[in-house]
């Protein structure tokens, strides 16, 4: 890969890893951060033989925190012997890469990445991407373990941090609703008294172009560049809105004089930004309790014009069973599947899925459902379809929007097929004899990128007692409570075993061996699925 498409590729993912950070700092616990963590090694790599170990110390022992199998103790001595520095080691007979991770505690993270799904090694983009992700955990990390210092501090101070909170409930209930001035006007006079400072403000500043939109001082008559400028001051600040709100206390007043503030002062300061967020953001909440009503109403008719492109009934096609089923997530979905009748006993069938889910998928959706039918009307090969549409997607969407997309032209009366996959997981095609074909030839998925990389088409031929199986990763990424996959292996073998049963029976158990998989979880993601079988 070329040196400015490894640029542009990794400022395309920027905002992914930004995203990945801040899911990695809301976690609640270690283990959440780590299976996070796992989560955003397998998206990133598409990958799903992780291994995450940790020690307390340079020391101690590896303990195992996530892995599906044991760890060999031949594989462990790979990470005892490195030093306390950052370490990687690639191309490994077993994994594609064994990492040492110290981290800001002392002690150390280990992992195994095994081969990607496509049983490739890591290129020279992924190395990069892997470094840039160690960076993100060891930065998110240093986050998690300072919000716990902060905890710890907050609960020991419980008694005067309570004492403050009812000092301030009353104000804060009172001026929640479209009352901002006195709140800020109460919120100030009342940490000034607690942490006896000669004066305070809170400035409000637009964060897009840095301008100040209001300031407020305590006494009001105190100038806010004298505020500002003081010797001995204390700050807290919180972002809401597109607005930093920022507040300064100015002075500790004495019996001998002026003097710096001390550490239950920025705690009390930190305080009362927080309950003044708080209660902005009620507030906030309060004032778009409409518009969500009105969105609700906009979802509903989304949800019925999505439905109306999923087909209701699938074309008879003569020597052939086909059923699909499509089951989305939320009330939009991101998924797509389609059969269409091109005359003349050929058949072009499609599937689909969106990154993200809502309003933008469907819409998204829709986009590739009106392109799709006007360019099939012009007969163009398939790699030239798939070529037109991605770069139709690319300039109709964000960076962080694409669409994995599969389509196939089946000759009923032949059974010659032509099939490209767009980025989309491998259409498995059973034979009658029992061995497995995994249809995966083609090109990026749909408005990744839009460099003129040529898609290719694979052609096969679909014989009597053949099945085609189309499918999104909703079913095979189903998790149940203890967040293990459904996994492809599964979905596989059910594939297998089940192949024989007539068409729409075989969606029916699917789905059901998917729910008992997870176990009554909430749905994760659209579940999607076309089966062809020839008689």
């Amino acid at each position: 890969m070329e040196k400015n498409q490894l640029v542009e590729k990794l400022s395309l993912q920027a905002q992914s890893f930004q995203e990945g950070f801040k899911i990695l700092t809301k976690s609640d616990n270690f283990a959440q951060i780590l299976t996070n963590f796992r989560h955003l090694l397998r998206a990133n790599f598409i990958i799903t033989d992780i291994h995450l170990l940790h020690k307390e110390s340079f020391k101690s022992k590896w303990k195992t925190v996530i892995s599906k199998d044991k760890i060999d103790e031949l594989d462990f001595s790979l990470l005892e012997h490195q030093d306390q520095q950052t370490a990687v080691i690639y191309d490994n007979n077993k994994f594609n890469a064994i990492i040492v991770l110290p981290l800001t505690d002392s002690s150390y993270l280990g992992m195994f990445l095994g081969d990607k799904l496509d049983g490739s090694k890591f290129t020279d983009f992924d190395k990069i991407t892997l470094q840039i992700l160690l960076q993100v955990f060891s930065s998110a990390y240093e986050s998690f373990l300072n919000q716990k210092k902060e905890k710890k501090l907050i609960f020991e101070l419980n008694e005067k941090v309570m004492q403050l909170n009812n000092l301030i409930d009353a104000g804060i209930e009172i001026s929640r609703f479209d009352k901002h001035d006195i709140l800020f006007e109460l919120a100030l006079e009342r940490v000034a008294s607690l942490a006896n400072a000669s004066s305070a403000l809170i400035s409000i500043t637009n964060i897009e172009n840095g301008i100040p939109e209001m300031q407020i001082t305590f006494p009001n008559k105190v100038p806010a560049d004298k505020i500002l400028n003081s010797s001995y001051k204390i700050e807290a600040s919180f972002d809401f809105n597109l607005k930093n709100y920022r507040f300064v206390l100015s002075e500790k007043e004495t019996r001998k004089g002026v003097t710096n503030f001390n550490e239950l002062d920025e705690l009390l300061l930190q305080a009362i930004s927080r309950q003044v967020q708080t209660a902005i953001e009620n507030d906030h909440l309060l004032k778009q309790s409409i518009e969500k009503e009105r969105i609700e109403k906009e979802l509903l008719l989304a949800a019925t014009i999505q439905q109306r492109i999923i087909p209701k009934e699938l074309p008879k096609i003569e020597g052939y069973e086909l059923s699909g089923i499509n089951i989305p997530s939320k009330e939009v979905g991101g998924d797509y599947y389609d059969c269409i009748n091109l005359g003349e006993g050929i058949y072009s069938f499609i599937i689909a899925d969106v990154t993200g889910k809502g309003i933008s998928a469907a819409l998204l959706v829709n986009t590739l459902n009106a392109a799709l039918y006007s360019y099939l009307e012009f007969n163009l090969p398939l790699n030239e379809l798939a070529d037109k549409l991605n770069k139709l997607i690319f300039k109709a969407t964000p960076p962080d929007k694409y669409i994995t997309f599969f389509i196939s032209v089946l000759d009923s009366k032949t059974g010659s097929l032509i099939a490209v996959n767009a980025g989309h997981n491998p259409v498995l095609l059973l034979r009658k004899d029992g061995s497995l074909n995994k249809i995966e030839t083609g090109g990026i998925g749909l408005g990744m990128l839009d460099f003129g990389l040529p898609y290719e088409e694979e052609k096969l031929t679909f014989n009597s007692g053949d099945k085609l199986f189309l499918y999104t990763d909703g079913i095979p990424e189903a998790m149940n409570k203890e967040e293990e996959e459904y996994s492809d292996e599964r979905m596989i073998d059910f594939f297998k075993n089940n192949a024989q049963k007539p068409s729409s029976a075989f969606i029916e158990e699917m789905v059901k061996d998917v729910r008992s998989h997870v176990n009554g979880e909430p749905q994760s993601d659209d579940i999607t699925c076309l089966i062809l079988k020839r008689i």
